[in-house]
């Protein structure tokens, strides 16, 4: 199911526009949650990058500061398109800090380094912060400024954005032709896995949109905590859970599909489990990758969502998101980019 084809919870949207006319019109920066130790063999450098590759980023470091690519560390892919601002490690073992000024590629500056005592890890953050400029906006102002305080309060479809599919969203083919056997290297395994759990996730939560239980429950639901991975249920819902629910502590939750039975029970395991025997190749070889299942919160709540008009025909949109949410996917209720 490609992004085009995902049902939206506010109607189809009331305007048009280009996002990305440059890449400051995307601008990301990556809140960890902890300060660095201060001391360590690790160097935790701030760095701006734009129009580059987070991965290519990591490697120009390395070969800088003249260690192995695997002594760099980063908590997450950044987008390439666009001005970033995230935090790497460097390990340098006893070797003094270079003159991290003088590094030499102009769309990358090291803004800030200290000392930390552990490689940064993947997924080791807390959240992005955002400031997205549209243009050419088209469309009705009013009906958009609607849907974005309806944003604020009951957040989106948690989607998995069209990057997580690759080129014209080419990696679910991919996934279905590894699995009917065909050899792929180590990296790209890893992507087309994701590719296919996303495909289920994205069917699943589409399924519950069009039927308008994304961000209520549904008998046999599984909850996840906002902001983390744990999750627990089912359970009855009461008075209680319908408080948290309400304050955005906690979401309705989908599969990430692999090994066993999803913990899902009733309505909500009978929806999930027929979105993977509609897709068996997918499920069936996640199960054969010997992938576990998990689960992902089908709403997502930005928070801090601001808005204004720079112009007649550009809108700026900023927020915070959670580690593993795509701006995009806020973006596409608002506007046809």
């Amino acid at each position: 199911m490609s992004d085009l084809e995902l049902p939206y919870a506010y109607g189809n949207p009331s305007l048009t526009a280009v996002l990305r006319a440059a890449p400051e019109d995307f601008q990301v920066e990556e809140i960890l949650g902890y300060d660095a130790d201060g001391e360590g063999e690790h160097a935790l450098l701030w760095v701006e990058k734009r129009g580059s590759n987070t991965d290519w980023v990591a490697k120009e470091l390395a070969r800088f500061a003249g260690v192995p690519p695997l002594n760099v560390g980063y908590a997450g892919l950044k987008d390439r398109h666009a001005v970033t601002r995230q935090t790497f490690s460097v390990q340098l073992a006893g070797k003094p800090d270079p003159d991290w000024s003088t590094f030499p590629h102009t769309e990358v500056k090291v803004l800030a380094a200290t000392r930390h005592k552990r490689k940064l890890k993947r997924g080791a953050l807390r959240g992005n912060r955002f400031v997205l400029v549209l243009r050419d906006v088209q469309g009705d102002r009013g009906v958009a400024e609607q849907v974005l305080g309806q944003i604020a309060q009951r957040g989106v479809p948690n989607y998995f954005g069209e990057q997580r599919f690759g080129r014209e969203g080419g990696n679910v083919a991919q996934a279905r032709a590894m699995f009917a056997g065909r050899r792929v290297d180590r990296d790209k395994r890893h992507f087309l896995l994701s590719a296919a759990r996303s495909h289920i996730f994205n069917a699943v939560l589409a399924a519950r949109v069009e039927q308008g239980s994304w961000d209520s429950p549904m008998e046999g639901e599984i909850w996840a905590l906002d902001g983390s991975r744990s999750w627990f249920g089912p359970e009855p819902f009461d008075a209680v859970l319908s408080e948290r629910l309400a304050k955005g502590d906690i979401h309705p939750s989908g599969p990430l599909w692999g090994r066993g039975d999803t913990p899902a029970q009733a309505d909500v395991a009978a929806l999930e489990n027929a979105v993977a025997a509609a897709n068996a190749d997918l499920s069936d070889g996640l199960v054969a990758a010997k992938m576990d299942q998990e689960r992902r919160a089908l709403r997502m709540i930005p928070r801090n969502l601001n808005w204004r008009w720079l112009e007649s025909d550009a809108l700026e949109l900023s927020f915070e998101l959670p580690a593993g949410a795509y701006a995009t996917t806020v973006v596409r209720e608002l506007a046809r980019t």
